[in-house]
């Protein structure tokens, strides 16, 4: 039995050290250049969509670059897309992780305790020549739909 669990907390060590390798390293802040790269194809992609967003960009510490908001977007938005933005930068992965991890119940419930959390789809970290330079955070819609605004801006930074 003593050998079962020592195999178990070593097989649990093992995928942990993996997760950790496998999560992006911060890098240089994304310049404002880039960032309004990011927005201008978040602003088209919500316009295609014809919906109402707002959407923040950050820099690695969390701290905004570029922001628009939407004519007719609610007014909440503005600090939930930054919210969301500042979540995906400070713990290196998408919202939407966070909001399953939540979904999923037992210790993911945990994630509620954590300060500044905005545990919604929608907020995604920018990684450029593999290395997260800040991140976009999109709100407004159903979270899903936010979801594909940020994509959008992800997908225009090369």
């Amino acid at each position: 039995m003593k050998v079962f669990q020592m195999l178990t907390a070593l097989l649990f060590s093992t995928v942990a050290v993996v997760a950790q390798a496998q999560t992006p390293g911060y890098g240089a802040n994304i310049t404002l250049a880039q960032a309004k790269v990011v927005l201008a194809a978040a602003e088209a992609e919500a316009v295609k969509q014809n919906f109402t967003v707002a959407v923040a960009v950050v820099d690695t510490a969390g701290n905004l670059v570029a922001f628009s908001k939407g004519d007719n977007t609610q007014i909440a938005s503005v600090n939930i897309s930054q919210g969301k933005a500042y979540t995906a930068v400070g713990f290196k992965r998408p919202t939407k992780a966070l909001q399953d991890t939540i979904a999923a119940g037992g210790v993911g419930l945990r994630t509620l305790t954590l300060e500044g959390v905005v545990a919604a789809e929608g907020g995604v970290p920018l990684v450029l020549n593999g290395q997260i330079v800040g991140a976009i955070g999109v709100s407004g819609m159903t979270s899903e739909q936010d979801g594909v605004i940020a994509a959008a801006g992800v997908a225009a930074l090369k």
